[in-house]
């Protein structure tokens, strides 16, 4: 993978990752369940660390 497209990726999970915290604040006001979206969450972190790494060993 190149470093363009790793970047790529990493813009468009950081996208992800505001929309679904949005999401994530929109349903703990209304008091539903928040675990499937913390999941979400735990889920672009590790992929947003591993493709950093990524990137770093590129350079």
């Amino acid at each position: 993978m190149t470093n363009k497209e790793i970047k790529d990726q990493i813009a468009e999970l950081k996208s992800d990752y505001v929309r679904i915290q949005g999401d994530l604040d929109k349903i703990e006001a209304t008091g539903g369940n928040v675990s499937n979206a913390e999941k979400q969450l735990q889920q672009i972190e590790k992929q947003l660390k591993d493709l950093n790494t990524q990137l770093a060993e590129n350079n």
